[in-house]
């Protein structure tokens, strides 16, 4: 079964239920990091999409702060990677 979902921000998400066995804890934490990571780049793209749009209506401030942010996200990233190194042996 697949459904999907949408945010204000622009994007959806599809997501995939098969009738197989249940995953492990590892496993979903696995298919969550791998969620996340992807969601969090997404972002960073679409902040630096407006940081720029912003700089180009005279608002270097805005640009600026959108631009950090997206920096964040992107160390964010680094975290659910270390994360997702702890787990990852226990993946399929």
């Amino acid at each position: 079964m697949t459904h999907h979902h949408h945010h204000e921000h622009e994007h959806s998400h599809e997501h995939h239920h098969g009738s197989g066995a249940e995953l492990s804890f590892a496993e979903k934490m696995c298919k969550l990091i791998e969620h996340w990571l992807k969601h969090n780049e997404d972002h960073a793209d679409n902040y630096r999409e407006w940081a720029e749009k912003a700089r180009k209506e005279q608002m270097a401030d805005l640009g600026k702060i959108l631009e950090e942010i997206a920096v964040m996200t992107v160390e964010m990233n680094r975290k659910f990677e270390a994360a997702a190194s702890l787990v990852k042996d226990k993946c399929k």
